[in-house]
């Protein structure tokens, strides 16, 4: 296994990628935004089945929130319709406070959980909403194992 880092920069700055793992979008109910909760077999020796479960789990539950129709959502429609959509350049919708919410989420499952383990969730808004990234990395210093192929991206920028 892996030496384990201790925050996302170490993560970024001393270990290479090694692969990387995409979950699917789960269309099985419909065509709300829902990941599978499938644990990859590559992040077996990684990270616990539960962990992984519970993260997929809670991000599934913030994108039902997120699109969930309520009475907010219906008054941000009526302004929308009457301002002409002027009223969202000087408003968030609810549904991108929701997706910030998301974002701070993975931002501190990456801090606390992924990346002393050596990975890394990329937000899915980045890979537009079809998977969520997660990248696998190796201590460049253990050495013996090598990747193959050339990887062009180490990483995504955190916001």
């Amino acid at each position: 296994m892996a030496t384990e880092f201790h925050n996302l920069q170490d993560l970024r700055h001393s270990a290479s990628l090694v692969n990387k793992v995409f979950i699917q979008r789960d269309y099985s109910e419909g065509t709300t935004c829902r990941f599978q909760t499938k644990f990859p077999s590559e992040l077996d020796s990684r990270i616990e089945r539960k962990l992984f479960a519970d993260t997929v789990s809670t991000l599934n539950r913030y994108y039902a929130e997120a699109e969930s129709m309520g009475g907010r959502s219906y008054l941000e429609g009526c302004l929308a319709c009457v301002t002409a959509y002027v009223i969202f350049l000087c408003m968030e919708t609810r549904y991108e406070k929701v997706l910030q919410k998301i974002s701070g989420y993975i931002q501190e499952q990456n801090e606390k959980i992924y990346a002393p383990r050596g990975l890394l969730l990329t937000d899915p808004v980045e890979r537009g909403m079809r998977v969520i990234e997660v990248s696998v990395y190796e201590d460049r210093d253990s050495g013996s194992s090598s990747p193959s192929g050339s990887v062009s991206s180490a990483g995504s920028a955190s916001r």
